[in-house]
């Protein structure tokens, strides 16, 4: 019934645009099948357009459908924009009155949050949307996550927007138990923000895109696309390669820095996103897919906080040798390089000592020269003394 109501708003909507009716509309439709629900698309194609009072003009129709694509792209992307623009806002009014521990604790990772999820939503519209709505293919997708991303990482301002990334901070104790805590109330806050405001977006039906949206969003379908512990492997392999790459680069600038992971980003979510959706953090999970249909709460879990917790934990233990939390002791690597003096100082120290050696056996030497040399004297002069008695 509200596949029927759906399409027929469609074709409302369609013949409604500059007084033109359609001549031949064909709709097709299919299910995707979960494994207690199923979710009714659909595609539809125009043959040709025909004005009421004039002659047929075949050509229309790819003009039509032109324009309307890119609207809704110029659309898609002013919203990235304006979105950016009122995050970074935010960061820049809270930098100003707030103490700079409570702000990168609260509301750097607020406003980064909201920035993250909100695009997120709208970034997941289009792919769910998309593709047989405007042509929107996986390059077009990539290519707008990979810019997204470049944004957040000259944004965010030491915030990541990544409950697994403040846990990893945790972890290495460059962030103590009171200030992760903080981060992570203020990530679920913006992003359950975030939530609301991008649903109050889609309300005014910008696009056509936002309206599908509207009618699909009773029933939202899970990003878990495969089995439960296939789901865990593949999260836990995104965030293992993303961690990793974190604490590698880490060091570098943040010019050089921040294409590296932009770029590790949209490479995981082009393999790994038609099975688990490639989030590989576990607060964006919860907020985009936990309340869908189609798996319990419990293989959610697993899949999208446990996967990604146990692949960031395995790359700090790869790339550290040890948790410095858990563990004082390098587990994995030795540590006696450290501690080695160089070759250089060592050869000099060992010259210096034999020479010393060698200056102490001298003095030594010495008086018994003179001792002997005074005996031999007076043993001369012996004979010279009975001589002369």
């Amino acid at each position: 019934m509200e596949l029927d109501h759906l399409m027929a708003t469609l074709l409302d909507l369609l013949r409604s645009l500059n007084s033109l009716h359609f001549e031949s509309f064909a709709f097709q439709h299919y299910a995707v099948c979960n494994k207690d629900t199923a979710l009714a698309t659909f595609t539809f194609q125009c043959t040709y357009i025909t004005r009421e009072a004039q002659g047929s003009y075949p050509f229309f129709t790819a003009a039509l459908c032109f324009n309307t694509v890119m609207a809704g792209l110029n659309i898609l992307v002013a919203f990235f924009a304006s979105t950016i623009a009122v995050c970074q806002l935010l960061r820049w009014a809270a930098r100003k009155f707030l103490p700079d521990r409570f702000y990168q604790c609260t509301a750097s990772e607020l406003a980064s949050s909201l920035q993250l999820c909100a695009c997120c939503l709208e970034l997941r519209m289009l792919v769910e949307i998309g593709m047989w709505g405007g042509g929107y293919g996986p390059d077009v997708v990539t290519t707008l996550l990979f810019l997204l991303f470049v944004a957040h990482g000259f944004t965010f301002d030491k915030a990541s927007g990544n409950s697994a990334v403040s846990l990893q901070e945790f972890l290495l104790r460059d962030s103590p138990l009171l200030d992760t805590t903080a981060k992570l109330l203020a990530q679920y806050m913006g992003m359950e923000a975030a939530k609301v405001l991008t649903k109050h977006y889609w309300a005014l039906e910008l696009t056509e895109f936002h309206m599908i949206q509207n009618l699909m969003a009773q029933d939202c379908s899970s990003s878990l696309q495969t089995s439960v512990a296939h789901g865990v492997f593949v999260e836990g392999l995104c965030a293992f390669c993303f961690h990793l790459v974190l604490l590698r680069f880490k060091s570098i600038r943040l010019i050089y820095r921040v294409p590296i992971v932009a770029l590790t980003v949209s490479l995981l979510s082009y393999t790994a996103g038609s099975y688990t959706g490639a989030f590989f953090n576990p607060m964006l999970a919860a907020t985009l897919t936990f309340q869908c249909s189609g798996n319990s709460l419990r293989e959610y879990s697993l899949v999208y906080c446990c996967g990604p917790c146990a692949g960031m934990a395995l790359a700090l233990l790869l790339y550290q040798g040890n948790i410095p939390l858990l563990f004082q002791r390098n587990l994995l690597y030795s540590q006696k390089g450290k501690y080695k003096t160089p070759k250089t100082k060592a050869h000099q120290s060992s010259a210096a000592k034999a020479s010393d050696k060698l200056k102490s056996s001298q003095k030594g030497k010495a008086p018994e020269k003179k001792a002997g040399q005074d005996e031999s004297r007076k043993a001369g002069t012996l004979p010279t003394q009975k001589r002369s008695g």
